[in-house]
């Protein structure tokens, strides 16, 4: 991943000479349009004939109830990574949130069918290793599109290799089922992640007049208040059903 990154320095479009276009493309922060475009179309045209496909199908075939099932399943398997992206962001209120979440999905919710964690008064909250490395002040870097992973940046795609590490599902011994167990989660959480979202991707591919910069913008805009959410979270570190005398 990272030699990939770094070998798209030398395919970057040189920055307009035009004051405005200068400024339209420093807010788009995209000097590598040309390919991001090109892996946006072959997402697009896989999304078309395969992954749509398989979304729609999945949702025809499994009802909601048990598809938010599945959908807490995965939250839940992921738990650990935003915990320890809690940590290494500083924020040691969210960190302990995602462990108690963890602790109670696992046992009396059975593994996050049922997010008894969130009825408890303990919300689940994203972090990732690209959040974490913002809040460290890296700069995100240029936009990236990665084909069928879809948006991200330079910091995002580092940031995804090291959530990948931080995943403790990853590092399962082979035997007792829990390999394919892994694999079978994952692909679950891929399949009903496409379904979640496949009916805000029709209409943005048909209301848009382009659909690649609006999702690029609304991808920039959201990391960018996810970020500012945890920088801003200065929280007390007990919870706030707790009041000491």
């Amino acid at each position: 991943m990272m030699l990939g990154l770094l070998g798209l320095a030398s395919c970057a479009a040189p920055p307009p000479t035009d004051p405005d276009a200068l400024a339209e493309y420093k807010e788009a922060n995209d000097r590598y349009e040309k390919l991001n475009r090109k892996a946006f179309g072959i997402t697009m045209w896989a999304n078309k004939y395969t992954l749509r496909p398989v979304a729609k199908a999945y949702i025809w075939a499994v009802p909601r109830p048990l598809r938010n099932a599945f959908g807490g399943l995965y939250q839940t398997m992921n738990e650990p990574v935003v915990f320890f992206n809690d940590v290494g962001a500083g924020r040691p209120r969210r960190a302990g949130d995602a462990f108690v979440r963890w602790c109670i999905n696992m046992t009396v919710g059975i593994g996050g069918l049922i997010d008894v964690a969130n009825y408890a008064g303990y919300k689940h909250h994203d972090n990732d290793a690209g959040l974490t490395l913002a809040t460290w002040g890296v700069p995100s870097g240029p936009y990236l599109f990665l084909p069928v992973l879809g948006p991200s940046s330079f910091r995002d795609g580092i940031g995804y290799g090291i959530d990948v590490g931080l995943s403790p599902w990853n590092y399962v011994p082979r035997g007792y089922g829990l390999l394919t167990f892994n694999w079978a989660y994952n692909i679950m959480g891929t399949i009903n992640g496409m379904a979640t979202n496949v009916d805000a991707l029709d209409q943005v591919m048909k209301d848009s007049l382009d659909p690649y910069a609006t999702i690029r913008s609304a991808y920039q805009q959201q990391r960018k208040a996810m970020a500012e959410a945890i920088k801003n979270d200065h929280r007390a570190t007990v919870p706030d059903w707790y009041h000491t005398k």
